[in-house]
């Protein structure tokens, strides 16, 4: 199976977390991790090569030179790299057809095989919404981008990669960036749906991209069934989104003791 990351020095620590996750859920499971990065040295990347050579996986990375975006819209909390997940067409070698793409600020709790085995069907991505106690947050998504599809999380793809190839190109970016500036908040997730929401897969956002922050919400609509048990059962990648983080201090809400119990097995 194939996995894709794009990080910077920044998400070194929370990509091993996850990969580390990734391991021990399914340790039978085989990754090829792909890392798309502009900026990480040899000696970080020979680490994380260490700890996957030491799971029997294999990491590639494919360094991205700095000038491969005219004008990108970035900021410290969403550097370059974020776009490298829906570029992954052309950045990555012809013999990779299909990836699964997840944020580093995640935690894996079962294998990740349904989720690879998942047809596509010709669309480009499968993605979830993140809804909440209600759809409001998608509604207003839509009005906002002027568009009637759901509003998909860019944490956890997969992708086709083989389509992307053919459908999403640099200059499409390169003029939605100049063209919607003012609309974009979350750059990347935002041009994922702006310009390829309608080809893109609903997968259930309760098994596969989980929102650490809304476990009330999803238990309310769920009358009582979707309780901290069955979340463990079912589901597959928790999410850590938002800006506040489990590794930072003063974080405490009600998966923080699960992440650093992950952390500490470093």
């Amino acid at each position: 199976m194939d996995l894709l990351v794009t990080i910077d020095a920044n998400y070194l620590q929370p990509l091993t977390v996850m990969l580390t996750s990734l391991h021990l859920a399914a340790p039978e499971d085989h990754w090829h991790v792909w890392l798309l990065h502009r900026s990480l040295s040899e000696a970080q990347v020979a680490d994380l090569i260490s700890r996957t050579d030491d799971w029997g996986w294999q990491l590639s990375a494919i360094q991205v030179a700095a000038e491969h975006f005219e004008e990108p819209k970035t900021t410290k909390r969403y550097p370059q790299e974020m776009y490298y997940r829906l570029l992954c067409g052309e950045l990555l070698p012809e013999s990779v057809k299909k990836v699964i793409y997840l944020d580093p600020d995640i935690l894996v709790l079962h294998s990740l095989k349904p989720l690879w085995r998942k047809r596509l069907a010709g669309h480009l991505f499968a993605a979830a919404t993140h809804s909440g106690f209600t759809d409001m947050i998608n509604d207003l998504n839509r009005v906002r981008l002027n568009q009637d599809h759901g509003y998909y999380n860019s944490g956890v793809l997969v992708i086709n990669v083989a389509k992307a190839r053919r459908q999403i190109k640099l200059d499409d970016i390169n003029q939605a960036l100049r063209q919607y500036e003012r609309q974009l908040v979350l750059p990347d997730q935002d041009l994922l749906n702006l310009l390829y929401g309608d080809w893109v897969l609903p997968l259930d956002e309760q098994r596969y991209n989980y929102d650490a922050r809304k476990f009330l919400g999803y238990y309310t609509r769920s009358h009582g069934k979707h309780d901290m048990p069955w979340v463990m059962a079912h589901t597959a990648i928790l999410h850590f989104c938002g800006s506040a983080k489990p590794w930072q201090p003063g974080h405490d809400t009600r998966f923080t003791a699960l992440y650093l119990n992950y952390l500490n097995r470093l």
